[in-house]
């Protein structure tokens, strides 16, 4: 449907400027060759030629083209807000109107020369030009980002505010242009209605980059198992639609359409999360004991990590007081999990948090608290990708090994790796593929083989314990990965925290 809108609109844009040369004395035909069409309305308005070339800027280009359509609309005494905003949103209409209508008429240079803006008019094209080129800012240069959550602390805090380099990897252009500007997929003050309309989709797409991602940065993407949410403010991203409908309503979709308000995102609509990337394209990952393993080696461990350990009281209190000011431990969330039996606290920490509580407690050692399937609330294989009798007895901390997709790679499909890549060839590269008694059909033809389109990548949180990362919705394809997180530029916890502020992120 979306094709056949822009077809419509090209269509009619081309109709309107040729029945607009006809007025303006340029032979009509001109107006049907892309890019000399723009060249003889430069010519005929005595623009410098220099706007002509600009048009070329990838993106900002095609606001430049429509800055010269409306130049050309004045010169047939075309003045007002209103027609100019037609020219920008409905130009398939509006300018085969200027051409065909017998009540407007060439005026040229003489009709330009009486035209005066209003202060009203010079406040509004000020405002306009301010928002086009915020947005252009926003989705090719940098976007500000705020840390909602605990799931990459320390490294990152709550409420840190930071900026997202869009030019690192390439500026994606947009896949789903038409939106409301300055927010990212919900209305201001209403956080369940879409920030946009999807009645033209284009293909993905991305400008190139000055680098391109690298183990261990940390990454802004939209989360891909979030193209489907549970559309209220309790869920959403939070608690994802296909976690409710696997565990609660054992996958009948039906069920829980009748339950819930749903709604499906364009894939650069989901909500955006911010992980480290551990795993390139065709690395091998395995978590053993807690401990990231990359191609069979351990993997980095950013130091202001953290995992939750069990803490010994040995008799001695943990005041509030000492774990706030002397460790920076959030109490609220650091002594939510108490085992009296054991005399035990599970308290969140770095390594370098845990030696301060071994030495203040005289212990050798705190314990690193690794939730295996089925202990501490029993809330971990039902969560774990890929959700299927293979990975039934993997948890956060005993995961795998799997291989990351990598774009050229051709994988032999069998029943031990058929759920860990169905929703990358399916949902991410757009094939069909059934299952029958070991047999494949990939779009319709006998296959068990596949070679991947895209780049994947594997995201984990620095919160090891306390992150919804790829362990729980797997791969991340390139065509989700929205920029690289660079610098903190402002911070705030009940205040400024100024150390933080203008720090690079590592």
């Amino acid at each position: 449907m979306g094709w056949i809108i822009f077809i419509l609109a090209t269509i009619g844009w081309h109709i309107g400027i040729y029945g607009m040369f006809k007025k303006a004395g340029i032979e009509p035909w001109k107006a049907f060759i892309p890019f000399y069409n723009t060249w003889c309305i430069v010519e005929k308005t005595g623009l410098k030629k220099v706007w002509f070339w600009l048009q070329f800027i990838p993106i900002a280009g095609q606001f430049i083209t429509i800055w010269i359509i409306i130049i050309f609309v004045m010169h047939f005494g075309q003045f007002t807000f209103l027609q100019h905003a037609a020219v920008v949103f409905v130009p398939f209409i509006y300018l085969p109107y200027v051409g065909f209508s017998k009540d407007i008429r060439w005026g040229g240079k003489d009709v330009m020369r009486h035209y005066k803006k209003s202060a009203s008019r010079e406040w509004v094209d000020a405002a306009v030009f301010a928002v086009v080129a915020a947005t252009l800012i926003r989705t090719f240069i940098f976007e500000a980002y705020t840390i909602p959550t605990e799931s990459m602390e320390k490294t990152l805090l709550i409420n840190d505010f930071l900026f997202v380099s869009k030019m690192s990897y390439g500026a994606r252009l947009p896949s789903t242009p038409i939106s409301f500007p300055f927010v990212h997929n919900t209305m201001p003050l209403s956080p369940t209605t879409p920030s946009y309309l999807t009645w033209v989709q284009l293909p993905y797409k991305r400008l190139p980059g000055y680098t391109s991602i690298k183990r261990n940065d940390v990454v802004v993407f939209n989360v891909p198992a979030a193209d489907t949410i549970i559309n209220d403010v309790n869920h959403g991203s939070k608690e994802l639609y296909y976690d409710v409908l696997r565990i609660e309503f054992n996958g009948d979709r039906d069920a829980l359409k009748a339950t819930y308000p749903i709604l499906v995102h364009p894939y650069d609509k989901t909500d955006n999360y911010i992980k480290r990337c551990v795993g390139m394209p065709g690395d091998k990952i395995q978590v053993k004991a807690g401990i990231l393993y990359v191609n069979d080696q351990p993997a980095y461990v950013s130091p202001s990590s953290q995992i939750d350990y069990n803490v010994p009281a040995n008799g001695k209190p943990i005041s509030s007081a000492y774990l706030n000011e002397q460790l920076n431990i959030n109490v609220s969330d650091g002594l939510s999990d108490l085992q009296p039996d054991s005399g035990c606290i599970v308290i969140n920490m770095t390594p370098g948090e845990k030696e301060k509580v071994d030495k203040f407690l005289n212990v050798k050692s705190t314990i690193a608290l690794y939730r295996i399937t089925g202990n501490i609330n029993n809330d971990i294989s039902q969560h774990t990708f890929p959700y299927d009798s293979v990975s039934n007895n993997w948890s956060r901390d005993f995961f795998g090994p799997i291989t990351v997709p990598k774009k050229g790679a051709t994988i032999t499909l069998s029943p031990e790796n058929f759920a860990l890549y169905q929703r990358a060839i399916t949902t991410y590269e757009h094939n069909t593929l059934e299952e029958n008694n070991g047999s494949y059909i990939i779009n319709g033809k006998p296959s068990n083989t596949y070679t991947f389109k895209y780049n994947y990548y594997w995201m984990m949180g620095d919160n090891r314990h306390r992150s919804q990362d790829s362990r729980f919705w797997g791969f991340v394809p390139e065509t989700h990965i929205v920029g690289k997180a660079s610098l903190i530029w402002f911070s705030w916890n009940s205040g400024p925290r100024w150390s933080r502020i203008f720090q690079s992120i590592q």
